[in-house]
């Protein structure tokens, strides 16, 4: 596996040997002091050269880091003699040199420009230090296989538990459970996937499954553990865009994959961390020489109390270090409490028993601090506003308490000047001041415009006939009717009345009446035009007349209502012009009181402007007419649209619509005549009608360019 980031080695010598040696060094180095340190080449390789007081009994232990490159010797007992601590080179891979003393102790850090190894030697009362050349490192690194972790037992050890978790991040946390710190640990990225190998370790029948984990919405979808040989494999496997970190803390391995979540317009990316990623491998290292370790490889400084005490097996690969520091403290107990750029470690209770002390002081002191009065012009929001806004808070009971201010301050208005007098102590006035200066500003304004439409569209067609005819002959004098057998006459009329009138009965002949009345309807108030045609004989008393009636009409209309209003941001308004008509109604007492119904045109709105210069409008829109007349009321048509949109500044946007569609299509005939081809048409009359009405509400707002302030 790739290894970009810092890599700390465990300790040159290990366990009692160590300890052995270090008891010796510090008796023989108590008056040992660094006098100088020099860089420089030697027959073209690196030469540092350490010169201390007094000859050293042997070479000082130290250790190597990868990301950042650097080279740390310990010197137990030596103090620093040089009258400064840093040493600037900048030649070769060798770019600065600290001495750094404390503790009873000084280290020597070699900052490099790429990692590299080295080879110490003692040269009567100096120690010279040899850096590898680059490249040579490179290469003889290049075949090594990386691994998380040694194996430090020879024994076969059983895994204890597998288990999944999400984290709060959306990260999938895969929890292993081993039987000892001991057990080594190899981590690789192989293809698409992790692959996780536990040397020398068993896997129990109760553990060997694969866990899909896909429903818990993490990038890792399935983790499966099996038995190979002497070792037990997982392979995890995630999708999309990931990255994955490691750590161990005593029995207990954690592989973390995340999704990777690239925001450009933060400074920092990662998932709540943003220091540069290390990896650390200690077996059974002390706290505080862990801490000392991060203080002095993170350039952070670090105050841990005396009561940091104990000792863990830790080991972290490719753990951002402010990560990795939290991962300490939860597995120990421990809290931090930053001041500056001094970081303070100590166990949880001790940091909040001391913050608890701090405020408790901090308060105490408030209360003993004097007051002073401090007067406030208000611009634009009004003073007894503000002063309700500082002081009054509405509390479970009804009660009310300061809101903004101590428990001393008192605020009050002057609505004369717009002016606002507040008595507290300093910092309060402070708080008070940049809290007005925040309110009283100028609201934008907002100018919202309504278009109503409403359009229609009628087209209306009829066509009717009237035939009739009239004989005058048994009025003039003259026989009636026309002969039949037997010397019987039959007499035609287009009613009753003047069919007996045409046979010389009785009576007057109607000569306006007809066989068939079916003219053409009137449309929109129109009547309709006609044609007639009649054919009499030369006497003139035989009439036979016929009225072709025929009507089109077709009609296209228009309304616009446009009604606008301004208002101030998240301020309601509301715009109305129309007619009240006047009702009867009954009182209570029996008494007949005239009410009012209104038939208007209205807009409502309630503004509100994003952060983007987007404008979102609670809107109620009402387009009424009047109506028929019932029972000597009058009924009024509503239309009423109400809504929320988002539009941006000066867009416009349909809101709604209402469309109505109105056919007829009717026909009157005399049966069976009606039904004649072509001579039918006589006999009958037909009406089409059709109505289309539309209303459409157009909004557009806009923001009022900001005037000049006053301020």
């Amino acid at each position: 596996m790739k290894h970009n980031k810092m890599a700390i080695m465990q300790w040159m010598k290990g366990g009692a040997l160590v300890a052995a040696c270090a008891l010796h060094a510090t008796a023989a180095w108590a008056e040992t002091a660094i006098q100088s340190v020099v860089g420089s080449l030697q027959g073209g390789a690196e030469v540092v050269r350490i010169d201390l007081s007094e000859p050293l009994a042997a070479v000082p232990n130290g250790f190597a880091t990868q990301a950042p490159a650097r080279i740390a010797l310990d010197f137990p007992g030596a103090t620093n003699a040089m009258g400064r601590s840093a040493v600037e080179v900048n030649q070769g891979n060798l770019k600065s040199i600290h001495v750094v003393q404390a503790g009873g102790r000084s280290r020597v850090v070699l900052n490099l420009k790429q990692p590299t190894s080295y080879r110490a030697e003692l040269q009567g009362k100096s120690v010279l230090i040899q850096l590898d050349p680059v490249a040579a490192v490179a290469a003889a690194q290049a075949p090594q296989a990386a691994v998380f972790a040694e194996s430090g037992t020879t024994d076969i050890m059983p895994i204890k538990d597998v288990d999944f978790r999400r984290g709060s991040d959306g990260a999938g946390r895969i929890v292993v459970g081993l039987a000892s710190n001991q057990v080594g640990v190899d981590l690789r990225q192989q293809g698409k996937g992790l692959t996780v190998e536990f040397i020398r370790s068993s896997l129990p029948e109760g553990l060997r499954r694969k866990l899909d984990v896909a429903d818990f919405g993490t990038p890792v979808q399935m983790v499966t553990t099996t038995q190979q040989g002497d070792k037990v494999r997982m392979v995890i496997e995630p999708v999309g865009e990931w990255e994955h970190s490691a750590y161990q803390s005593d029995n207990q391995f954690v592989v973390e994959v995340r999704q990777k979540k690239v925001d450009l317009n933060k400074l920092s990316q990662g998932p709540g961390y943003s220091t540069e990623k290390l990896s650390l491998n200690f077996q059974s290292i002390e706290l505080r020489s862990l801490l000392a370790v991060f203080a002095d490889f993170t350039n952070t400084n670090i105050v841990t109390s005396d009561t940091v005490t104990g000792a863990m097996t830790l080991r972290l690969q490719d753990v951002p270090w402010d990560q990795a520091l939290q991962i300490i403290m939860d597995a120990k107990g421990l809290g931090m409490r930053k001041t500056g750029n001094v970081l303070w470690i100590a166990p949880k209770d001790e940091i909040d028993e001391r913050t608890k002390k701090d405020f408790e002081a901090a308060q105490t002191i408030q209360k003993l601090e004097p007051l002073r009065t401090q007067a406030f012009q208000l611009n634009y929001a009004k003073a007894v506003d503000m002063v309700t806004q500082l002081t009054t808070t509405s509390g479970g009971t009804g009660s009310t308490s300061n809101r903004f201010l101590s428990e001393r301050g008192t605020a009050i208005a002057e609505p004369r000047t717009n002016q606002i007098f507040v008595t507290d102590t300093p910092s309060k006035l402070e708080e008070v001041t940049k809290l007005l200066a925040s309110l009283d500003v100028a609201v934008r304004q907002v100018m919202i415009e309504a278009r109503i439409v409403e359009a229609s569209d009628t087209f209306g067609r009829s066509l009717g006939v009237r035939l009739g005819a009239t004989d005058l002959r048994a009025n003039r004098g003259g026989d009636g009717g026309y002969g039949a057998t037997g010397g019987n006459r039959i007499g035609f009329g287009t009613s009753y009345s003047n069919t007996v009138a045409s046979t010389g009965a009785g009576g007057a002949v109607n000569p306006l009446g007809s066989f068939i009345n079916m003219p053409a309807q009137a449309i929109g108030g129109y009547d309709p035009g006609s044609f007639a045609i009649s054919i009499f004989n030369s006497a003139a008393n035989r009439f036979l007349n016929l009225e072709i009636s025929a009507l089109e009409a077709d009609g296209k209309g228009k309304v616009v209502s446009s009604p606008r209003v301004v208002t101030a941001d998240q301020t309601k308004a509301e715009i109305e012009q129309g007619t009240e008509f006047p009702y009867p109604v009954t009182a209570p007492n029996g008494a007949t009181v005239i009410a009012f119904k209104k038939a208007v045109l209205k807009l409502e709105v309630l503004p509100q402007i994003t952060p983007e210069g987007n404008i979102i409008m609670d809107l109620t829109v009402n387009k009424d007419s009047p109506g028929e007349i019932l029972q000597n009321v009058r009924a009024i048509n509503t239309k009423r649209v109400k809504t929320q949109v988002l539009v941006e500044n000066g867009g416009t946007v349909v809101i709604g619509g209402i469309f109505e569609i109105e056919e007829t299509d009717g026909e009157t005939k005399v049966p069976f005549l009606g039904d004649v081809p072509v001579l039918g048409n006589l006999f009958k009359t037909t009406n089409k009608e059709s109505k289309k009405r539309e209303m459409l509400v157009f909004i557009t707002p806009k923001v009022i360019t900001d005037r000049v302030s006053v301020r």
